[in-house]
């Protein structure tokens, strides 16, 4: 008995049609196999799964004390490998339809208001610890257009268009957008662009935008621990980590009365809903404004 064959098949079909990130059919495989295990301990297929078996498999991962997200992750799995098998007739029903996501405990993201990210733009020509024309515009084309790390790093020089100002890019599931830069984002790329091109190695020449000094393509790695150095030199009381230029990048935008449909866009949102927690951050502002501006607050 093979107790992982629609699993396999529906994580190819992930890979080669739906095109998810590396990332996505990595967790999703942990979790799928998680299930599968828990169905060979019970002499179950898991294609054969009932909802009593969706609902005994749930119990056990919060008796394991398992995070609600962690279980909700879980779910969002299970339903995609249901769906799959009720689409391409290898089950007639889905029982995961039943199910219901547990409640996770909403926190803001992590961002930098205005003046903050200014300083913090500013911290590569200051201090010059690395390869400030390049951590520069690393910073800026986060932040101006926000982009994910892995966005920035699949980024092509051959991807900028119309003198820096655009790009486009492959967001998750592979679904390109275009994204913007602003001028002062447009001037941090066209001061580091000669530098990049000075690095290139002839004999084998990398078409990535952002390079380390050997001339190869900078890693997802390499960008956290740049941004990272950044923020212990930043002085900042928080953590400053690529994800957060990206957070701030929405908020601001939502702080001065952006549409959020159009933040929705210009993020790579598949759901509104997504976008719509940067409206939060913006009531938490308008808060603490009110309650230091009211004399009675």
């Amino acid at each position: 008995m093979d107790n992982t064959c629609h699993i396999e098949n529906y994580l190819d079909y992930l890979r080669s049609v739906r095109r998810v990130s590396a990332k996505t059919l990595t967790a999703y495989r942990a979790d799928l196999l998680d299930f599968a295990d828990f169905c060979a301990n019970r002499e179950l297929e898991p294609s054969s799964a009932s909802i009593p078996d969706l609902r005994l498999y749930i119990g056990d991962m919060s008796l394991e004390r398992k995070a609600a997200v962690s279980v909700n992750r879980a779910l969002s799995a299970l339903r995609g490998f249901f769906r799959y098998l009720a689409r391409f007739g290898l089950r007639l029903d889905n029982p995961s339809e039943a199910l219901k996501n547990l409640k996770q405990e909403s926190r803001l993201p992590s961002f930098l208001w205005e003046r903050e990210m200014a300083g913090f733009a500013e911290l590569p020509e200051r201090e010059g610890v690395l390869w400030p024309l390049r951590d520069k515009a690393i910073i800026m084309a986060m932040y101006s257009a926000g982009l994910r790390i892995s966005e920035l790093c699949s980024l092509k020089r051959a991807s900028l268009e119309n003198g820096c100002s655009r790009a486009r890019v492959a967001g998750k599931g592979g679904k390109e957008r275009y994204v913007f830069f602003s001028e002062e984002g447009q001037a941090a790329l066209r001061e580091y662009l000669p530098a990049r091109e000075a690095c290139i190695k002839a004999e084998k020449p990398a078409d990535a935008l952002f390079i380390n000094r050997r001339g190869g393509a900078l890693s997802t790695t390499g960008v956290r621990w740049i941004i990272g150095v950044y923020s212990e030199r930043s002085g900042l009381p928080k953590n400053v980590h690529p994800h957060a230029l990206r957070h701030s990048f929405a908020t601001h935008l939502v702080n001065s009365g952006c549409d959020i449909r159009i933040v929705q866009e210009l993020m790579g949102h598949a759901s509104l809903s997504t976008t719509q927690r940067y409206t939060h951050v913006n009531m938490e502002k308008l808060k603490a404004v009110y309650h230091k501006a009211h004399p009675h607050s």
